[in-house]
């Protein structure tokens, strides 16, 4: 677990997360997506998202295959997660980054991709990938130095595409 000090909170921490954690992941993207999401996509949407990347198995299957899931903890609190992966010898590829929509623009999301920079020192270059219509999202990237290479559609299945873009920070 990595500690670090803020002046907004007691203390803000990281911790590599285990299958004993993908209670709290669950729990985590069920409050932030059904509060954040409602704008972007449909509730049947969330609901099959939901059911689709956050069941037991798929989080265990995520985690076994490549994915690091960190949890972020304020005052011992967990408040938000990043899920990452190498793609490469110079790419890091975010899959999931989400903050407690209570704690946006408290720097949380910003200490969070710090984390996952300083934990895989080699990346030359962080790839993720953001709904289209995700605006406060797109903003936080551009501004943590991101910008959009390019347009991206998904099909995931069950009548739903996610409608992205791939965005890219050269490090």
């Amino acid at each position: 677990m990595f500690l670090i000090l803020n002046t907004l909170y007691n203390s803000i921490s990281f911790k590599t997360c285990t299958v004993a954690d993908v209670e709290t992941i669950q729990q985590l993207a069920e409050k932030i997506w059904r509060k954040h999401y409602v704008e972007i996509i449909s509730m049947q949407q969330i609901d099959y998202m939901l059911d689709k990347m956050y069941d037991v198995e798929s989080l265990q299957h995520q985690m076994k295959n490549g994915c690091e899931f960190i949890l972020e903890l304020v005052d011992e609190m967990a408040v938000g997660f990043i899920s990452i992966s190498k793609k490469n010898e110079t790419e890091l590829f975010i899959h999931k980054l989400y903050v407690d929509t209570s704690k946006h623009r408290k720097g949380l999301g910003k200490a969070m991709l710090d984390e996952a920079l300083r934990k895989n020192k080699w990346a030359k270059e962080e790839r993720l990938t953001v709904n289209r219509q995700n605006f406060k999202a797109i903003n936080f990237y551009f501004k943590n130095g991101f910008v959009i290479e390019s347009v991206a559609n998904f099909d995931i299945g069950n009548g739903f595409v996610m409608n992205d873009f791939v965005m890219l920070k050269v490090l």
